[in-house]
């Protein structure tokens, strides 16, 4: 008799268990502790060199102590580690443990350098965490589904070919909801992963477990995936960095998915980090090793050092970038619009021109999107489940079959010219989009069109566990620009301030999301929770994305002293 789903997630979780040395487990706060940022700290595992190590907010930083040897990849990979470790036991965070492994290979990079004297790559001796999607061969790539238990990689996925290649250490993989579409992390078979600045909220999907361990200083780059949201979703609700690159830029071949084959809007890989110089290596490093060689569909464009030197944007000298206040369906919370009001500031004051950037046809490139995404219905993830009888998550509550709605799942799918009839939509709106962009030229003082906008990631600060209860009060503030294919840079602004952040009077409501949204907002609930937003450019700018939100990063710290 084959096992049960239950017995088959019973069995997992007692394997990850034993991957984690004895040593290394703490005694875990109460749950009435919220904020578990300072655990690793306080918790007595680790060094003070290892506290040092794990410390660092500057990867470039980081790359020198180890290209300059001093501090070794293997001294670097274990403080990770044990740090990591630490991260999973508060807020479960981690899918995939794999000491020894990661170990051999650092031992093996250092005596590389030691021996040619020269690093291995640009990422030489530098841990990197991954989504549980990217395929490591050898070790089983489960995606949250029961079903995929048992399922070992042949063979790694062309980014963690591309990742060896740079010198990097994959070293950790990391949770995520079932069937990835959802903007929580939650799956019955690793259960919950929690935002460690309040466990009550939520890290934030489908690359959560790399938001919450990233936070936790487990991690300094990690990579997930974005279809809808699910790489900057988890980086703003954690206070992180993170970039969505368009599509095919970064290497996908390999990786494990759901709604494999649709390729109109199709999801692309990108980084999460402590830091922009996390984001500009990454992208630099995967690109100098010519990707397109390994990925069929991965485009044949190094990187461009001049796009990164901002020569289409007036050399940086005086941006115009337009914000965008709502999207014309839902208003966001108070402390989503201080930090707009923040940026706006900041970019003032450093000598850069901001425009109002009035949303154009938002919603019906959002229902498009819906549409493609739910073109088959729910025959992706019947296949999938249909091995175990595990059932398909509707709801991010605790209840593993509790009924709900907020998943984009379709009763019944649409026939292939009805799909080709709304893909033929979404090229004439991209069409209508670039055409808008153009026009702006007419209101900017710098001679061309707005160089980038500036957005709300979501419409609110991370909510409470099961709160986002119709996925799209989320993703729509992100999933616009996956369906333009626009380079999206996610970075940090403020923390909510419940005197700051009061709530405001009811306004007249765009949509029923929108007048959800405002009776979901209490500024006690999101206390202390990050604020983030998004600088958002052309397709295929991501050097120049990357080197504006620098801009923009550089100037709001210099409002803040």
């Amino acid at each position: 008799m084959s096992p049960t789903w239950q017995e088959l997630v019973a069995d997992k979780r007692q394997r990850q268990q034993a991957t984690i040395p004895k040593e290394w487990i703490i005694s875990v706060p109460a749950a009435d502790v919220l904020d578990v940022t300072k655990v690793p700290e306080e918790c007595g595992l680790l060094s003070v060199k290892e506290l040092e190590i794990t410390g660092v907010n500057d990867v470039d930083y980081l790359l020198k102590k180890l290209a300059n040897r001093e501090w070794s990849a293997v001294e670097v990979t274990t403080a990770f580690y044990k740090r990591a470790i630490v991260a999973h036991q508060v807020v479960n965070c981690l899918t995939e443990i794999f000491i020894e492994r990661a170990l051999e290979r650092a031992a093996w990079l250092d005596e590389q350098l030691k021996t040619t004297g020269k690093p291995v790559g640009p990422l030489h001796g530098l841990p990197i965490s991954l989504k549980d999607q990217i395929s490591i061969k050898g070790l089983e790539t489960i995606m949250g589904y029961v079903s995929w238990i048992g399922k070992y990689a042949e063979r790694d996925a062309a980014l963690t070919e591309v990742l060896y290649e740079c010198g990097a250490i994959p070293f950790v993989r990391t949770n995520v909801p079932q069937t990835l579409m959802w903007p929580e992390t939650y799956n019955a078979v690793f259960g919950r992963t929690v935002n460690p600045r309040n466990r009550t909220l939520t890290c934030g999907g489908s690359s959560g477990g790399e938001g919450a361990l990233i936070a936790m200083g487990g991690s300094v780059l990690g990579v997930g995936s974005d279809l809808g949201g699910s790489v900057r979703i988890p980086a703003a609700m954690n206070g992180l960095y993170a970039l969505r690159p368009s599509y095919n830029r970064v290497p996908y071949q390999g990786c494990v998915n759901s709604l494999e084959g649709q390729d109109s809007l199709p999801s692309v890989l990108g980084p999460l980090s402590v830091s922009l110089s996390g984001i500009k290596a990454f992208m630099q490093g995967i690109l100098s090793r010519k990707p397109w060689f390994k990925d069929p569909v991965a485009i044949r464009k190094p990187w461009d050092e001049s796009e990164y030197q901002l020569a289409e944007h007036g050399g940086g000298k005086k941006l115009c970038i337009g914000i965008l206040w709502d999207d014309g369906v839902i208003v966001p919370q108070p402390p989503v619009i201080r930090a707009l009001e923040m940026t706006k500031k900041a970019l003032i004051a450093a000598g850069h021109e901001v425009v109002d950037w009035k949303q154009y046809k938002h919603a019906e490139i959002y229902e498009v999107t819906k549409v493609i995404w739910t073109a088959a219905g729910l025959e992706d993830y019947e296949a999938v489940v249909a091995a175990t009888g595990e059932p398909i998550l509707s709801s991010m509550e605790e209840a593993v079959d509790l009924p709900g709605e907020g998943i984009y799942l379709a009763s019944e799918g649409i026939s292939a010219y009805q799909l080709w009839q709304v893909q033929k939509k979404k090229l004439d709106l991209r069409k209508e989009y670039l055409d808008y962009w153009q026009k702006s030229i007419e209101i900017t003082t710098t001679g061309r069109p707005v160089d980038a906008i500036i957005s709300p990631v979501a419409p609110y600060p991370p909510p409470p566990h099961g709160k986002n209860r119709s996925a799209g009060r989320t993703v729509q503030y992100t999933m616009i620009w996956n369906c333009l294919d626009y380079t999206a840079c996610v970075f940090p602004v403020t923390k909510v301030d419940p005197i700051l952040d009061q709530p405001k009077p009811a306004h007249e409501f765009l949509s029923d999301a929108d007048k959800d949204v405002w009776q979901l907002y209490n500024p006690e609930t999101f206390k202390n929770a990050p604020v983030s937003l998004q600088l958002v450019g052309r397709t295929l700018e991501e050097e120049a994305v990357i080197a504006m939100t620098e801009m923009v990063d550089a100037a709001l710290k210099q409002s803040k002293l």
